[in-house]
């Protein structure tokens, strides 16, 4: 039989590469060819076919024997049912002024969870047990959100990373108080690569009790899961996920990816790859008289300040965002397939814009 007739054409250069985000990649080919396989034929809707149920046992195997996958659309969803599912009505959550859930997620923890957050300032995004004790207090305060559930990420929304020890001192901390810990792993393959650590030495075994697991911006073309890692910390999963509209019904192709990242090593060569584009970067930008990282470059982003107009001529030529513009500061993301000639070429680029 002929294939079918197809009126769709190329609307964008695919050698043209920047530096905005992360989420600007596409997705990797050994991600599309695992869509592909899972195409045809029917299977059972809402997550009950076989790649769903495959996907189990391969997070197991990075997250310990009692770890549970719900396959959602994307981040901002996971971690709204992720921070659900461990908070009452009159919960609340406490993370770092940076946090993406605070100034990224345009109001969704609090206008679709409903939850209240506390935050704290991080001067590199990443929360100690001291700066938790700022707004760890008031349990029994009837006119004060309970403190719940401590949110953090890794890698940070400032590009920094937690040590396993760091990790595991905010779990005991936060359990001491009663209270849980979310992982928000947008970036989870990125710290680990960075740190050559499996994603577990990071979360189950540190103690983290729920894990919002990152795939976009690692390969995959859409497409996370909030990964429960203490049964005993969370009820009503399923109907939460599907309460904040993140069921599937084709979740096949949302798993299938995560299992193509995870199953083998594709997650880690991606992290890895983007995470040395990052450091080449760096390494870069420090020759440049001028110009100031701002925070140690740990994960796939460098953060750095230069002039005001300096930058607005570089975005002509490569696309990024500022992160302060006020102050001059921007944000320069690596991908799985940003090239060393993409950042050699960015490096040329901000040096000619430098100089003149």
């Amino acid at each position: 039989m002929n294939p079918p007739k197809t009126d769709a054409r190329r609307h964008h250069d695919p050698e043209v590469r920047g530096f905005a985000s992360d989420n600007y990649a596409g997705a990797h080919p050994e991600v599309l060819a695992a869509l592909a396989l899972a195409n045809g034929g029917h299977q059972v809707a809402y997550g009950e076919d076989a790649y769903t149920e495959n996907l189990q046992g391969v997070v197991r195997s990075h997250f310990g024997a009692s770890a549970e996958a719900f396959p959602v659309f994307n981040g901002t969803g996971a971690n709204v049912v992720a921070l659900q599912a461990v908070t009452d009505r009159w919960g609340a959550v406490i993370c770092a002024e940076s946090a993406h859930i605070n100034v990224d997620e345009c109001g969704a923890p609090e206008r679709v969870g409903g939850l209240k957050l506390l935050t704290v300032p991080a001067p590199d995004g990443k929360l100690t047990p001291e700066l938790i004790d700022r707004q760890a207090y008031g349990w029994d305060d009837e006119h004060r959100a309970m403190p719940q559930v401590v949110s953090i990420a890794q890698a940070t929304e400032l590009g920094t990373v937690y040590t396993p020890d760091e990790i595991r001192a905010l779990c005991e901390h936060a359990h001491a108080h009663g209270m849980k810990v979310h992982l928000d792993g947008s970036r989870l393959a990125n710290a680990a690569a960075t740190l050559n650590v499996p994603m577990r030495t990071l979360t189950d075994v540190a103690g983290v009790d729920i894990l919002s697991l990152g795939g976009t911006k690692n390969g995959a073309l859409f497409g996370e899961a909030v990964v429960v890692l203490n049964q005993d910390a969370v009820s009503h999963m399923k109907h939460l996920r599907k309460l904040s509209m993140q069921l599937a019904s084709k979740m096949r192709f949302v798993s299938v990816q995560l299992e193509a990242l995870l199953a083998r090593d594709l997650w880690l060569r991606n992290a890895r790859h983007a995470n040395e584009m990052a450091q080449r970067l760096a390494e870069g930008v420090r020759s440049v008289h001028g110009v100031e990282i701002l925070y140690p470059v740990q994960a796939n982003a460098v953060f750095a300040r230069l002039p005001h107009d300096v930058s607005e001529r570089l975005q002509k030529r490569f696309r990024f965002y500022f992160w302060d513009e006020a102050a001059g500061d921007v944000r320069w993301m690596c991908a799985f397939d940003t090239t060393e000639e993409d950042v050699d070429a960015f490096l040329a680029a901000l040096k000619e814009e430098m100089a003149r």
